[in-house]
């Protein structure tokens, strides 16, 4: 009985989990709004001069998870970003990132 009850809670730990980690494209839109101040920008140059400021809409939605996490933890480096990722919780990134990847013609956040 009892192991069953343990398999029961990790079970339901893992539904609920995956369901959060989906991402919502509603509140991805919201939490991308600030995103559109230099990625929206075409052959934007930031504070930076030797980075592109890339347009990031339409990308694929597993990279912009893995670069916004990879910003965050300081895997990659560039003070803007770093700055940004740090502040995002990673619902925060799943909900940016299916955002992003849903825009077409690669334009981003209006």
């Amino acid at each position: 009985m009892r192991t069953k009850n343990i398999l029961l809670s990790l079970l339901l730990c893992l539904l609920s989990t995956s369901t959060f980690a989906a991402g919502s494209y509603e509140a991805g839109k919201i939490k991308a709004y600030t995103c559109s101040g230099c990625h929206g920008i075409a052959g934007y140059k930031n504070t930076y001069p030797m980075y592109h400021v890339p347009r990031i809409g339409g990308q694929n939605k597993e990279y912009l998870v893995i670069a916004l996490k990879a910003f965050k933890s300081g895997e990659r480096d560039h003070k803007t970003m770093n700055l940004q990722a740090e502040a995002l919780s990673d619902q925060d990134i799943e909900d940016i990132a299916v955002y992003l990847a849903g825009q077409t013609n690669n334009t981003d956040a209006e």
